[in-house]
């Protein structure tokens, strides 16, 4: 059962011209069959003649060509044509002179170059053949020969719409390929913000208040280990983000914090040197906006680092049955787009991950100093 269903794509994965055969070796042998001997089409209705050698060779040409083409669709339709003339002005009329049509068909749908020049070139042949034809005494009249002419511009009608429709799919892949990768580099820089800006601003932060306490080595000490600790964490968080990005890595690409980090990322922000005052409420739903929240919080505290250094900061994170709030207020003047340095990628991509999820995003000063951010998430969204 498992060949069976891996046979369509071992035959899409062989060539062309493989692929083609069965059909050529179809006419081919197909027209030296009693049954199907004069059956084939008929311009111009000459008397039948029997098979001789010369058929053979109007059958190879009508038929056998038919494996290139798809490869050399211009060497492919010159022969088909000219056994296809061989074929109806002998009279064998076999069953390859289908591959005339097959020949047309191809060229409208895989010919690359010189499309103009070639459907003159075959209209300007027909003419001298159905001359030829009425010569020999052909009782086909002007409406048959025009009809006939008719059924081969619909095939190479045909070829063209399926070549148009190749080329619009292929235009439309490559669109979505675009904008596949613009999302997927949007997405990246957004984790790389997230995950680098808060790190590297509450080491700047740590560093700068451990100058000035050379008097004090105990609390010196423990704002060096407080840098140590967050190098540490900036490592680890970008290791794991280029883990993600390696194609060979079989964890899920998001990373998921756990609820509880939540309190690791306050009590980090505390040691560089803000005020936070955090608290929760209610239990999270299975889903995946546990990685949103906390991206809300930690974004939210690295602005208030940033700007409203040792300024107050209140975080509240509320999880009920339909919705999530977030809510993150940071007193003083500072604001995370007053800052000539900023550059409010972080805000956006705050907004851009709540909205995926259905929810609402907020971020602005206070009218009398500070700054909130809230976000209302719907419960169990998918990630």
């Amino acid at each position: 059962m498992i060949e069976l269903r891996g046979a369509p794509d071992l035959w899409r994965r062989l060539d062309v011209t493989v692929r083609d055969a069965p059909l050529a070796l179809f006419l081919a042998v197909g027209s030296l069959l009693p049954p199907f001997q004069g059956q084939g089409t008929q311009v111009g209705e000459l008397p039948d003649r029997p098979f001789d050698a010369l058929a053979i060779v109007a059958i190879a040409l009508q038929s056998l060509p038919l494996v290139v083409r798809r490869r050399w669709t211009a060497a492919c339709l010159v022969l088909t044509a000219i056994g296809f003339a061989v074929d109806q002005l002998s009279g064998y009329h076999t069953f390859a002179g289908t591959g005339l049509a097959i020949a047309l068909l191809s060229a409208g749908a895989h010919l690359e170059r010189h499309r103009r020049a070639a459907a003159l070139l075959l209209t300007a042949a027909y003419v001298p053949l159905a001359i030829a034809l009425h010569r020999l005494g052909s009782a086909e009249g002007a409406t048959g020969f025009a009809t006939f002419y008719l059924a081969a511009c619909l095939a190479w009608g045909i070829g063209t719409w399926l070549r148009y429709t190749r080329t619009v799919e292929a235009e439309r892949r490559g669109h979505v390929a675009a904008a596949t990768r613009a999302a997927e580099r949007t997405r990246i820089a957004r984790e790389l913000h997230d995950v680098v800006t808060h790190h590297v601003t509450a080491m700047v932060v740590q560093a700068e208040a451990a100058r000035y306490l050379t008097a004090a080595p105990d609390r010196l000490d423990e704002t060096l280990g407080a840098v140590t600790d967050t190098g540490r964490r900036a490592i680890a968080d970008l290791r794991h983000l280029l883990d993600l990005l390696d194609p060979d890595h079989d964890e899920p690409r998001t990373p998921k914090p756990a609820v509880g980090e939540l309190r690791t990322l306050v009590e980090q922000t505390r040691r560089a040197g803000q005020p936070v005052e955090f608290t929760e409420e209610g239990a999270p739903a299975a889903g995946g906006t546990d990685f949103t929240v906390y991206r809300v919080v930690q974004e939210s505290l690295t602005n208030a680092l940033k700007y409203a250094h040792g300024n107050p900061t209140v975080v509240n994170v509320r999880y009920g049955e339909k919705e999530i709030l977030v809510e993150v207020g940071t007193d003083g003047p500072g604001t995370a787009t007053a800052s000539p340095g900023g550059s409010g990628r972080g805000l956006a991509g705050l907004r851009e991950r709540v909205d995926g999820l259905g929810g609402e995003f907020s971020a602005g000063p206070r009218p009398d100093g500070g700054f909130d951010v809230r976000a209302r998430i719907p419960a169990g969204s998918p990630a």
